[in-house]
């Protein structure tokens, strides 16, 4: 009876948590290698799919003009928060190729079928109220380091920002505050969504194992998250455009982690 018992997450498990691997650099390079090869594999499919990322960027840079113009950087760097939700299309096209199935982008859309899908949508929920918490603390940064002020356009905001001790300051301290952010967020989704993909479990079995392999290998996954850092900068240049090839890259790269950490 208990084996069939129904977990606080929606999710009916009757195992224990998975154990994450001790990994090394070396396995850093190797995810990144079997990404790139996914990527390469059907290159059109991951384009379209990593192009909804760019659109948003976009969308989110429109919204932020005018008196928003200080929640621009909040807003486009909070994006990343929402990739590994982002990518979970492409986590399930990595998982049809590893199966040696046929890949189509129309695949990506197989995790609705998914009977993981109420745990991803539980997950990406978090992952919003995270993004909302983050803008949120942004802006409270903002009105603690620059007070009520309103810049009149993009040269006198960058102007202020750039040239004042109030505008350092607004920049040390926001980063800082947005680098925690982005150590939670790497912290519970490192091999959660793709466990969702891979595995009937749950939200909080998901999370716990993504907690315990970050928490067993700390160097390597501090350099994970500098890597996932430095693509994703990359592709904001120019107008988010490179975003479109570094988002499915890196999508594939984190299943491959995924497998490294915790295995088949």
């Amino acid at each position: 009876m208990m084996a069939n018992a129904s977990t606080a997450d929606g999710m009916a498990t009757a195992h224990a948590d998975p154990i994450p691997r001790r990994i090394g650099m070396a396995d850093l390079w190797t995810a990144l290698s079997r990404g790139y090869d996914d990527f390469l594999a059907a290159p059109t499919q991951l384009i379209f799919l990593g192009i909804i990322y760019p659109i948003i960027g976009l969308i989110a840079a429109r919204f932020a003009s005018g008196d928003g113009l200080p929640l621009l950087y909040p807003l486009v760097a909070g994006l990343s928060l929402m990739g590994p939700l982002a990518a979970v299309g492409i986590y399930e096209l990595s998982r049809r190729r590893e199966q040696g199935a046929e890949v189509s982008w129309v695949n990506a859309l197989d995790v609705i079928h998914s009977p993981s899908l109420p745990a991803i949508i539980g997950l990406g929920l978090i992952l919003c109220v995270i993004f909302v918490a983050w803008l949120f603390a942004a802006q409270m940064v903002y009105w603690a380091t620059m007070g009520n002020w309103i810049p009149t356009s993009i040269g006198d905001f960058f102007g202020r920002i750039l040239g004042t001790r109030e505008g350092w300051n607004l920049i040390l301290i926001g980063n800082a505050v947005g680098f925690l952010f982005a150590v939670l967020v790497l912290t519970i989704t490192v091999v959660s969504f793709p466990m969702l993909i891979d595995r009937p479990v749950g939200v909080r079995v998901a999370i716990r194992t993504s907690i315990r392999a970050v928490l067993m290998n700390p160097g390597p996954m501090a350099v994970w998250g500098l890597i996932v850092a430095a693509l994703l900068l990359v592709g904001c240049l120019p107008l988010f455009v490179g975003l479109a090839v570094v988002m499915p890259l890196l999508g594939h790269a984190t299943w491959h982690l995924y497998r490294q950490v915790v295995g088949s």
